[in-house]
């Protein structure tokens, strides 16, 4: 059996005891953290995601803090996304790029005031960027990693077990909005976000000491409810098309040719704007795509080439096989010339070389 030596490099987090009383098999980490990948297995999670309410420790998705008068100043430096009509209580999906385009990381910003924001990181050390961009044009502001632990709440089922531990308030949450909701007398940012399309929140833990606190409240509460505790499916997210930042998108590429052209409206000279004039006027020359590959496969651990007519023409970054849709689901990067639906490829997986067909859209 291999184990992960613990240090300052790799640390637990706090709600690292109840992870592992709830059976933990297998772990990743994610900004020099531990993120669980597996509890009874990647489909039973899969099942259960799909039909009850999961726990999900996701505190490696570490937050930038950014504060101060040049907050919003360097907020607009650093994303495409025009941070100008922001919400006082909302967040944002927020692609962020360096000098030349390149997707550094793709966090969600939350707005706690005019002159304080909170990036909720992907993998990736953001938090250099962001310093090394405020030091240099020598802006007034504060970065740092405040002690924050995000908790998400995730399943058909989850809010009815948020509204019994923070009340019904919590019900009326909007989409990527949020509320500041008390547990044990400290408020927490309580946010209708996270990364599945099952429906969910994500609990924004300040001070690693209501970890446990809060995590046994939960499943207290959840009882009847089926809770359990869970991770990010592998399954559930490739069929909902949604991207892991450091596989299937990396600083080689691009928000367009990532699909996420909708957010490069900012009107500010951010950083990479003129870098991505082209692929704003034209277009890309690739882009992410849906695809189903044909015959047996293993779930995709690195990088699996696309060809048409033995010339290569993209990769797969991420695949495995879906029970409920009966077929191998899968993210590749794709060259214009053959990311049409209905293409026919031939992806060298693993297993030997299969077929892959380009979808119109991904699963769910």
């Amino acid at each position: 059996m291999v184990t992960i030596a613990a240090s300052r490099r790799v640390r637990r987090t706090p709600f690292s005891s109840g992870v592992e009383a709830a059976g933990v098999k297998a772990y990743t980490v994610y900004n020099h953290m531990l993120l669980p990948t597996a509890f009874e297995s990647i489909e039973a999670d899969y099942r259960h995601l799909k039909t009850d309410v999961q726990i999900w420790d996701v505190s490696v998705e570490r937050q930038v803090s950014i504060k101060g008068p040049d907050a919003l100043r360097l907020m607009r430096q650093i994303s495409p996304r025009d941070m100008s009509k922001m919400a006082g209580d909302q967040c944002y999906y927020v692609p962020t790029v360096d000098h030349n385009g390149g997707m550094l990381n793709d966090p969600v910003a939350i707005k706690l005031a005019d002159d304080h924001y909170w990036l909720s990181l992907a993998d990736g050390d953001l938090l250099q960027w962001a310093l090394g961009l405020a030091v240099a044009q020598g802006f007034d502001v504060d970065i740092e990693e405040p002690d924050v632990s995000p908790l998400a709440i995730q399943g058909p089922k989850s809010d009815e077990l948020m509204a019994r531990v923070f009340g019904e308030e919590v019900r009326n949450i909007r989409f990527f909005r949020y509320k500041k909701l008390k547990f044990e007398g400290q408020s927490f940012v309580v946010a209708r976000s996270g990364w599945s399309k099952q429906g969910g929140f994500e609990i924004y833990v300040e001070g690693e000491d209501y970890g446990m606190p809060l995590w046994n409240a939960l499943f207290a509460a959840g009882a009847e409810l089926n809770v359990r505790a869970g991770c990010p499916n592998l399954i559930e997210r490739i069929e909902g098309g949604l991207l892991s930042y450091g596989a299937d998108m990396r600083r080689d590429d691009t928000p367009y040719e990532c699909g996420l052209g909708r957010f490069c409206n900012s009107p500010d000279m951010y950083f990479g704007r003129n870098a991505m004039a082209r692929q704003a006027k034209y277009g890309p020359d690739k882009m992410i795509r849906a695809i189903a590959i044909e015959g047996e496969i293993e779930t995709c651990g690195s990088v699996w080439p696309l060809f048409a007519g033995g010339a290569y023409v993209g990769q797969v970054t991420s695949a495995t096989w879906s029970p409920d849709f009966n077929t191998n689901v899968a993210i590749g990067m794709v060259a214009r010339s053959h990311w049409n639906a209905g293409t026919r490829l031939e992806v060298d997986t693993s297993n030997g070389m299969r077929t892959a067909i380009v979808q119109e859209k991904f699963w769910i």
